[in-house]
């Protein structure tokens, strides 16, 4: 891969951005990934907690993963796919390997690929399948401590993860764990 910068020497978000855009272009001719990169516009988030990227694009009604969307239909697209935004989050960049790295853009590429047959994208059947073929993972793997862990009071396993404060987070003893049926613990992570 032919990149303008080293991943050990990325040390701002431009340089991100380029690294990734680059890889990106790797992983294009590498997988055979069907996507137009020119409609693919580059942002990093330095608040994102969960999600270690994310592809975000307009929503269009009655798209549906696996059906190819005629895009001359669509107003304002002039026959070829509305742009979409590739979000970088900036704390996952510096918790992951390269290896973890570049898999979590392979994940995305996937997204954009969907996106841009079907104007829609989700982590169904075609999606897992995909990620098989790109050696990459459904889902990515956390980077940030929660601020709340929900335990099954029963095994101790654990069912939820909450960053943000939020209506499960104080109601929480309203729900039972799926595996044992059992009310939760709630581990407060102190800050």
């Amino acid at each position: 891969m032919d990149a303008p910068v080293e991943f050990d020497a990325i040390d701002d978000h431009d340089d991100l951005i380029a690294w990734s855009r680059a890889y990106c272009k790797h992983a294009r001719r590498k997988w055979l990934v069907d996507v137009r990169l020119d409609l693919v516009e580059w942002t990093v988030s330095t608040r994102a907690r969960r999600r270690a990227a994310a592809v975000r694009h307009p929503q269009i009604d009655d798209a549906t993963v696996g059906d190819a969307l005629d895009w001359d239909a669509v107003p304002d697209a002039d026959g070829r796919p509305l742009p979409c935004t590739l979000s970088l989050t900036w704390d996952a960049f510096r918790e992951f390997s390269q290896a973890e790295w570049a898999s979590t853009l392979r994940h995305e590429l996937i997204h954009v690929e969907q996106y841009q047959h079907c104007a829609t994208t989700g982590h169904g059947a075609a999606f897992r399948w995909r990620a098989e073929t790109l050696d990459t993972e459904v889902h990515c793997q956390t980077f940030a401590d929660a601020r709340w862990t929900f335990e099954c009071r029963t095994c101790g396993t654990v069912v939820a993860r909450r960053y943000r404060d939020c209506p499960f987070v104080r109601e929480y003893d309203r729900y039972r764990s799926d595996c044992c049926g059992a009310q939760l613990r709630c581990v407060e992570r102190s800050e």
